[in-house]
């Protein structure tokens, strides 16, 4: 059961509804738990057991932490000055203790079921006159879904609850519900607990106000999956999965088309999710906005999964930035090397376990190593290059603000996205590579009208509609990009008005939806991350 799917927003969603609904405020957000779990059950039957188990593991770890900060506050108060900070020295330890279990153990979970398959099949790259004195095999690993979720979720619950920023979760269900919330497991966003955790147990009742915004933003996330997303799907796959067929163009309207599709289907499921959210008054963070409007590539990272690229600077980058050994670099560098090498230094020492992790999450293959790596090189130029920039931009008096420059900078920053998307779709590294290479090759512009794009397995009105349809969600960025609020905006039209753009967005998704027969029902792209 997907979140596009009919039984997910007809039948479990109106069901979760009326139970939540008849049930006592207090106990509300055990109904939550309930159905969230039993969601996870239709989706990984019995290894529900390993979410159950990352729950017990991080509630206990938050609970240990805590204690542990009790008493180092007990012996503080009891000891004379001189004592006091050998206490507090011993206590930092046995907390970092804790949290190196805690975190340890989540990722060797993760590692186990996601990557040790990858790692058998790494070792047939190390040259034989190497002679390692073991010997693997694969095997058959079957991972929970959303593993990568919501491990990345408690590990940062641990980490807040050991640096102070929230008290610890005394309830296990609650801690449960956090993990487990059935609106995010697949897809996330990945949330800090001071995100969700008020709205998701005060048992707030069901509003008109909070059915129609949730409902609204779940058509709208069908409207950008099932209308463009599941169409787009089909010429893909046609291009990717015979890529030695193609070259030129076609290789880049492939690019260009899994890009689109990426961003449809993710965008338009994080809208479902956070709709489903909306229903119930649980107010879930925001995970795009207007990617395609960014200028750079590091900009691009602040729009695009928003949650991912929060965690990995909360718990990662400013770690590392802060750590001794960046600490001592940035003495020396500044003593022997100047400003400009030592901050080069820093950035490449913190963004470089930042990209390798981005990548590392998404999947156990080479290409998407790469993928982390393209993006930790193309950020880090962007830093090295920054102060020439500036002085050639400032002696052609160029205004960084300027429309042209903007337009240039969009398109320079749209070149590096198809091109990073194109690896990160290929079947692999060296498949990638070859369509890098043979999009250079035989371009022959004159296919994008000579019927080419028609044997992609789409016909001209599924292409009509597809162009149609992010046109659309084209405008609405446009105006959600200007500072505009859509919902505030439609709250304020007359009633008539609101619910004929409403119906509008139902029959468009009723009509246009990608269905019926010739159509197969697409999974969720980032589910399987």
């Amino acid at each position: 059961m997907s979140y596009d799917a009919i039984l997910y927003i007809f039948v479990f969603l109106p069901v979760c509804l009326a139970a939540y609904q008849f049930t006592p405020r207090r106990h509300r957000w055990k109904v939550l738990l309930i159905f969230s779990w039993a969601f996870f059950f239709l989706l990984s039957r019995a290894l529900l057991v390993y979410l159950i188990g990352a729950t017990l593991l991080t509630y206990y770890t938050g609970i240990a932490l805590a204690w542990l900060r009790t008493e180092e506050t007990t012996e503080m108060a009891e000891a004379d000055r001189s004592g006091k900070r050998e206490i507090k020295l011993k206590y930092q330890r046995r907390r970092k203790k804790a949290l190196a279990l805690g975190v340890i153990l989540l990722l060797a979970v993760l590692a186990y079921l996601k990557y040790y398959n990858f790692f058998v099949r790494s070792m047939d790259l190390i040259p034989d006159w190497i002679s390692l004195p073991l010997t693997l095999e694969e095997k058959k690993l079957v991972m929970p879904v959303g593993i990568s979720f919501y491990t990345l979720q408690a590990i940062g619950y641990m980490a807040d609850v050991y640096w102070g920023k929230i008290a610890p979760e005394g309830k296990p269900g609650r801690m449960a519900l956090f993990l487990g919330f059935f609106p995010q497991i697949m897809e996330g966003p990945i949330c800090r607990y001071s995100d969700t955790a008020k709205t998701l147990f005060q048992g707030e009742p069901l509003k008109y106000q909070n059915l129609t915004d949730g409902y609204v933003r779940i058509f709208w996330g069908l409207f950008k999956k099932k209308i463009v997303a599941d169409r787009l799907a089909v010429p893909v796959a046609a291009i990717f999965d015979n890529y030695t067929q193609y070259s030129g163009v076609l290789i880049a309207v492939g690019a260009v088309a899994y890009t689109i599709q990426l961003y449809m289907e993710f965008s338009g499921c994080m809208d479902i999710i956070i709709g489903s959210g909306k229903l119930f008054g649980v107010c879930l963070p925001e995970n795009f906005r207007q990617p395609f409007c960014a200028r750079s590539a590091a900009e691009f990272w602040r729009r695009w999964h928003i949650t991912l690229g929060t965690w990995f600077k909360t718990y990662i980058f400013y770690p590392v930035s802060m750590s001794g050994i960046v600490k001592r670099w940035n003495q020396f560098g500044r003593k022997h090397l100047g400003k400009y090498a030592t901050q080069l230094g820093v950035a490449a020492a913190a963004l470089f376990p930042v990209w390798l992790c981005n990548g590392l999450w998404h999947g156990a293959r080479w290409s998407y190593i790469f993928y982390g790596m393209y993006y930790f090189v193309l950020i880090l130029a962007g830093e090295a290059v920054k102060p020439l920039r500036d002085k050639i931009l400032s002696a052609c008096h160029i205004h960084e603000e300027s429309t042209g420059w903007r337009i240039v900078q969009t398109a320079k920053t749209w070149v590096i996205i198809f091109t990073g998307e194109l690896f990160f779709r290929a079947d692999g590294l060296k498949a990638g590579v070859h369509m890098f290479r043979s999009m250079f090759r035989d371009f022959g512009l004159s296919r994008l009208w000579d019927g080419s794009l028609l044997e992609l397995g789409l016909a001209r009105s599924d292409l009509a509609v597809a162009a149609a349809g992010c046109v659309v969600a084209a405008i609405v960025g446009h105006i959600m990009e200007n500072n505009k609020n859509i919902p505030q905006k439609f709250a304020e039209r007359p009633v008539a008005a609101r619910w004929c753009v409403y119906y509008g967005l139902i029959l468009a998704v009723i009509i246009f939806a990608a269905y019926g027969d010739g159509y197969q029902a697409v999974d969720m792209i980032y589910a399987g991350f």
